[in-house]
């Protein structure tokens, strides 16, 4: 631009920060802000809300905080999309009553707020369980005449789902095409999750609405089909997959690698594994735990330690599930002294026990009374009970829901 003698202006450079922005390239954004700044462009509403959008996106709502009431001090009125940012921001934060009053303060401005910002508040409610809240903030949005679009109404399906309210979620989503909406991937994804004994009509009713199935979708259903022990068909389903030409990510190489050790297919397990290096993915800690469970229900007990021990050496290391896993493999097998050492060595890393690990533990000790094992039995106990005195203590409170001007 400045060879060809052309001056850059607030629309070049809000379109760079916007830009470097969507990059989570904040920094970089904000010096080019303070550039714009200092060669007298003044910034519009537009370069304000990337700027913000992208803050908020980097988790530095303070930040952003600032940048609004800059914007204010120079005059410049927010827009919706302003808004919509602050309001989205402190619903996933769990401030729905904040969220709540930026809507408040936008209608006394006079910016109407549109299905995104709705949408928002309903997600903040269901982020937290509270489905009845979250209704109330869709027949609002109704009542002030804000249609409602297909992301609104996924929102408050897959919330219902969430919340075991499938019922209610087949009605929403009926309620939905009665409105002339079509469907998208998504809807159906969390249909078929929550619908499973529907699944093949849900799935045919994607295709014949012109909906592609992801890798989502294959997820759900492969999930599914190994948790019911259709494990056949689960890998029928992953070879059309491959056919349709998708490729299969790491969460469905885990969901089939899982269905094989618990359907005592170890060798088609391990097999799997190894391809996932071929297929340029990396084991996670879900891979791992998979084969050292199948290696234990197999009482291949020493593999599935050097196993464990690989896991770390590979920069993967394990986490709570990962050493239950083992050290009930250890439980099981009645090694109180190998059980004793991953025990601590699970304690000292801030893990602790589940219920299951702990039982076992109980059990060995009504026959091999080892004192280090029932000292650490006895600390994870007294840690569960804690943490679970905690979580009661941090249930949200309610908080008024806004249904009028």
């Amino acid at each position: 631009m400045d060879n060809a003698g052309c001056q850059p202006n607030v629309v070049t450079y809000s379109t760079l920060i916007d830009s470097l922005c969507k990059d989570r390239l904040v920094k970089e954004a904000l010096d080019i802000f303070s550039e714009m700044k200092s060669k007298g462009i003044q910034p519009n509403v537009v370069t304000y809300n990337s700027l913000m959008h992208g803050l908020c996106n980097s988790d530095q709502q303070e930040e952003a905080s600032a940048l609004f009431n800059e914007m204010k001090s120079f005059n410049i009125l927010p827009d919706v999309v302003t808004f919509n940012i602050l309001v989205d921001t402190l619903c996933k934060k769990g401030k729905i009553s904040e969220a709540q009053g930026i809507v408040k303060t936008m209608i006394e401005k006079g910016v109407e707020p549109n299905t995104v910002t709705y949408s928002s508040l309903m997600n903040g409610y269901l982020l937290q369980n509270r489905v009845f809240e979250a209704r109330k903030v869709f027949d609002a949005m109704i009542t002030r005449g804000c249609r409602p679009d297909v992301l609104s109404y996924n929102i408050l399906i897959n919330g219902c789902y969430k919340a075991q309210r499938i019922d209610e979620a087949k009605q929403i989503f009926d309620e939905m095409s009665f409105r002339g909406l079509i469907p998208n991937t998504a809807t159906y994804n969390t249909l078929i999750s929550g619908f499973w004994k529907q699944k093949i009509k849900l799935f045919k009713d994607m295709h014949a609405q012109g909906c592609s199935p992801d890798l989502v979708t294959y997820s759900i259903l492969l999930d599914g089909l190994s948790k019911q022990g259709y494990l056949d068909q689960a890998l029928e389903l992953f070879r059309e997959m491959q056919n349709n030409y998708l490729n299969p990510d790491l969460v469905i190489y885990n969901i089939l690698i899982d269905a094989m050790c618990k359907s005592g297919k170890l060798e088609d397990a391990r097999e799997l594994f190894l391809k996932l290096h071929v297929k340029g993915l990396l084991p996670d800690v879900r891979s791992w735990t998979s084969i050292i469970s199948g290696l234990c229900r197999e009482g291949l007990l020493d593999e599935a330690y050097k196993a464990f021990r690989q896991m770390e050496r590979d920069g993967c290391p394990p986490d709570c599930c990962s050493y239950n896993v083992i050290v009930r493999g250890f439980l099981q097998s009645n090694s109180a002294s190998r059980a004793e050492q991953l025990f601590q060595e699970m304690f000292d890393r801030g893990f602790s026990a589940d219920a299951l690990t702990r039982t076992l533990a109980a059990d060995l000790l009504s026959k091999d009374d080892n004192l280090g094992l029932k000292r650490l039995l006895g600390e994870s106990e007294r840690c569960q009970g804690e943490k679970e005195i905690i979580s009661s203590s941090m249930m949200p409170k309610e908080v008024p829901i806004l249904t009028s001007r």
